[in-house]
């Protein structure tokens, strides 16, 4: 069985956590020699979330017998309020095109069906991975607790939700005679004490994450932070808002906090108890996930083959079904861009 994934793939530290966590699923895939480029020679085709969909469409009705697995994360609206309208485009893709669904968290999951009554026949929850090549425990420096504890904070993102408020108040309240902080990426706000870096690319990123003792993450609703994947697999605790799919990812490899008064009273917990937070950490395996999407695919291809499953097609009315809400998509954005 041969898998093709079908997303625009951006270069470099842009297009967000979905471009990378696929960017690494296919360097895994085409590693293991069951990556195909050619959608026509492809028997399964992996589409993500919202992008691409009218594509997926298009080509769901031109091969009605390959089989079709949705990337789903979100819901949209939980984090991106003005781009709502696109989770029902997604309900709708995944309704008419999709013969299985990976969530991205259980959290992710229950919030979507809290929305739509999601009828996939197959389903599972699996999370991300990042590329083990790069981020990983290998020349990770050696906590020393006499030493200044050393917290880093990362997002290319700049909404409002990324947490830039728990950031400014580090910046005005963290004891900077204890700890010493950077943060990696874009931010709209300028700090004083908190160190800023530009934007990198993975592997420069994992060389500093690496450098550091403890990753904080702000962020209030994460469908399945790679940030904090990343950080994890690169051998530090984490801090994290307890809200969304955090608390799965974190486990107990790092505290959640829920105010800023809670946050500087786990940041002490974690630099006193840092050694055991450590041993602790979860760890992300892109080979055991790669691994997890090929076989929840080839479970649906096989049955296809053998006829216990029989693959969606696209008719008439679900194209139009689809039509109209993808044109009710397209002049929504552009309402919004002339706002």
């Amino acid at each position: 069985m041969k898998v093709h994934i079908l997303f625009p793939f951006q270069e470099g530290p842009k297009g967000g956590g979905g471009n990378q966590f696929l960017k690494a699923l296919k360097y895994s895939w085409q590693s293991s020699g069951v990556y195909e480029e050619s959608i026509e020679k492809a028997d399964v085709i992996l589409f993500n979330s919202h992008q691409w969909l009218k594509k997926a469409m298009e080509i769901k009705k031109r091969f009605p017998s390959k089989i079709f697995i949705h990337r789903i994360d979100g819901p949209l609206r939980t984090y991106r309020p003005k781009e709502a309208f696109f989770d029902k485009l997604i309900f709708k893709a995944n309704r008419f095109v999709a013969d299985g669904t990976v969530w991205q968290s259980k959290w992710s999951q229950r919030e979507n069906k809290k929305l739509f009554k999601y009828q996939c026949q197959n389903e599972t929850v699996i999370y991300n991975a990042p590329n083990e090549q790069i981020f990983n425990k290998k020349e990770k420096t050696e906590f020393k607790k006499n030493n200044k504890v050393k917290i880093i904070a990362v997002s290319w993102s700049v909404g409002v939700l990324k947490g830039f408020d728990i950031y400014k108040f580090l910046d005005e309240n963290l004891n900077f005679k204890k700890y010493q902080m950077v943060f990696v990426g874009r931010s709209p706000i300028k700090f004083k004490n908190i160190e800023m870096i530009e934007p990198v690319t993975h592997q420069k990123l994992a060389e500093i994450l690496k450098k550091n003792d403890i990753f904080i993450s702000g962020s209030k609703i994460e469908s399945c932070s790679n940030a904090l994947i990343e950080a994890l697999n690169c051998g530090l605790p984490c801090l994290a808002f307890n809200s969304s799919s955090n608390p799965e990812i974190v486990g107990r490899g790092g505290e959640l906090f829920s105010s800023e008064k809670d946050l500087l009273f786990k940041i002490d917990k974690i630099a006193n108890n840092y050694l055991n937070y450590q041993k602790n950490l979860p760890v992300f395996s892109l080979n055991k996930i790669s691994g997890d999407y090929f076989d929840f695919a080839n479970k649906i291809f096989q049955d296809s083959q053998s006829g216990f499953h029989i693959p969606r097609e696209v008719g008439v009315s679900a194209r139009m079904s689809f039509a109209l809400n993808y044109f009710y998509v397209y002049f929504k954005k552009l309402f919004n861009k002339i706002h």
